[in-house]
């Protein structure tokens, strides 16, 4: 209420003064603690098995290491010698290179199709969302096992040559015979159909911060709905997002195992990838875990330098688009 004063002049009581906030006591008000609470688990849990197994992969690198893990004889870069002259690896790695060819294109453009197919909905969006996205939490192993015993199996029962009977064709062993190699037929469908949904959801998230100024800016210029569009705005304003699904697409693909190992096995050796070959190489019969171990460190290393080598080619982490 206002007080009046001598004068007669109505006068409003002075604000009264903010208290101070108590500042907080204890472990609560200590930010440092606060930070190493929430994050040092998982700190400690990338350290133990993380850091831990690579340091000692390439500790092990460096010795004979046959049937332990805590050898003493220092051999130097015999390892290293031996997995790329005396070995299967760098035949593997044409086999990554032609599924590699298969799946990358492959997995691009059917993932951003089935994103700018579900973006254009305007009802049910989550719900086919959702379906296209449900195979990306299916194993690889029990995804193989249903694309070799079921879909893919070589005898007539099977789901393929069963569809194929229709028509007249005779049944076809997918995975018995490298010529011709119907064995990709069944990898990459495979892979296509479990990693196609999470890099939907990638370009879904992209083409959603498109600004829509941009498509009534190019409809005031003339250009037409459909291909036009797509070219020469959608695309390049999915340079970013491209860019990472392919050097993810690429990694996925040098670690390519599981699919392999429970379709086509091991004694195959038409279909071994660089991860099979180091599988064979440390837990084969001969258990020799420095080998296994220099072809991990190089495998490591051709990652790498095709990450950077990509990023470098298509611009990825640059600022400016535009450049």
């Amino acid at each position: 209420m206002s007080t009046t004063t001598k004068l007669g002049v109505a006068q409003s009581p002075a604000p009264a003064k903010a208290s101070k906030a108590r500042p907080r006591r204890g472990l609560r008000g200590n930010p440092t603690f606060n930070f190493w609470l929430f994050t040092g688990p998982f700190l400690i849990g990338l350290v133990i098995f993380v850091f831990v197994p690579i340091g000692w992969s390439i500790w092990l690198s460096f010795f004979d290491a046959r049937y332990t893990v805590t050898p003493s004889n220092f051999i130097g870069f015999d390892n290293y010698k031996q997995i790329l002259t005396n070995s299967n690896f760098p035949e593997s790695l044409w086999t990554f290179s032609v599924f590699a060819a298969f799946i990358v294109p492959t997995t691009w453009a059917l993932s951003l199709g089935l994103a700018l197919l579900v973006n254009q909905l305007r009802f049910m969006r989550a719900f086919f969302r959702s379906v296209f996205f449900l195979p990306t939490a299916v194993s690889y192993v029990a995804a193989a096992l249903i694309w070799k015993m079921s879909i893919f199996s070589g005898v007539r029962f099977g789901l393929m040559n069963t569809v194929l009977g229709w028509f007249g064709v005779d049944n076809i062993a997918y995975l018995a015979d490298p010529t011709p190699p119907w064995y990709w037929l069944v990898i990459v469908s495979l892979r296509l159909w479990i990693q196609s949904g999470f890099y939907m959801i990638l370009f879904l998230a992209a083409l959603q911060n498109i600004p829509a100024e941009l498509y009534e800016a190019a409809a005031i210029d003339g250009a037409k709905k459909g291909w036009q569009t797509f070219r020469y705005i959608t695309l390049p304003q999915l340079r970013a997002t491209s860019t990472a699904v392919i050097l993810l697409l690429l990694i996925a693909a040098y670690q390519a195992f599981d699919e392999f190992f429970n379709i086509i096995g091991t004694k195959a050796t038409w279909a071994q990838t660089p991860l099979m070959e180091l599988y064979k190489a440390a837990l084969g019969t001969n258990q020799d875990y420095g080998a296994g171990s220099a072809g991990a460190v190089i495998l490591s290393l051709l990652i790498c330098l095709v990450t950077l080598v990509q990023g470098k080619f298509m611009g990825f982490g640059r600022g400016d688009e535009s450049k």
